[in-house]
């Protein structure tokens, strides 16, 4: 399958999803990651703040626990920028995101946290292949950002659905995933 055609499946099949399968699949993630993504070794964890509009997995009510039972992490939170790339701040608090024309809550002000000081990063994906590669939105944010970030960074997708075969389309400069947690299965690749 090539990313275009992955894209649109899966952009269809999460949007298909009743509200109350929504609920069912976020429980089920939320609980998921919090039993096997050891966060101990983590000190500064990248999260994508959901949309939930777009159906795109819960992430707010990681961020409130990690938040409230994980001191010792600190939380890093992406602002969009023109050039399809991403800058990213210490997450502070609700009072200082703001929703931007997309539609994602992102960071106003703040302090910057330097993609070399990331231990972790929670990436947002349509679908995954049984390689880890992904399939965003398509415009490049995060693959530019995840090019950027250190050889030892954790990247782990978070996905209503399970890995796909192949995406035949996957470039030698796509940055592929190191796991991804699904409401069945934690997957390393």
């Amino acid at each position: 399958m090539t990313k275009k055609e992955a894209r649109q499946l899966f952009l269809k099949k999460r949007q298909s999803l009743s509200a109350g399968e929504v609920f069912s699949l976020n429980q089920q993630l939320y609980n998921r990651f919090f039993a096997h993504f050891d966060l101990s070794f983590i000190k500064t964890f990248h999260i994508f703040l959901s949309i939930e509009e777009k159906k795109e997995p819960d992430t707010w009510s990681l961020l409130d626990r990690i938040r409230r039972e994980f001191p010792h992490v600190r939380l890093v939170v992406p602002k969009m920028k023109p050039n399809n790339s991403l800058e990213h701040f210490y997450f502070e608090g609700l009072h200082q995101l703001r929703v931007n024309s997309w539609g994602i809550a992102e960071p106003q002000q703040g302090v910057p946290a330097e993609e070399s000081k990331i231990d972790a990063v929670l990436v947002p994906l349509l679908a995954c292949d049984k390689q880890g590669n992904r399939v965003g939105y398509g415009k490049g944010f995060y693959d530019q950002f995840l090019m950027h970030c250190r050889a030892d960074c954790q990247k782990v997708g978070y996905s209503f659905f399970e890995p796909i075969d192949l995406i035949e389309d996957a470039e030698p400069w796509d940055v592929p995933l190191d796991g991804c947690i699904t409401p069945n299965h934690i997957i390393t690749f």
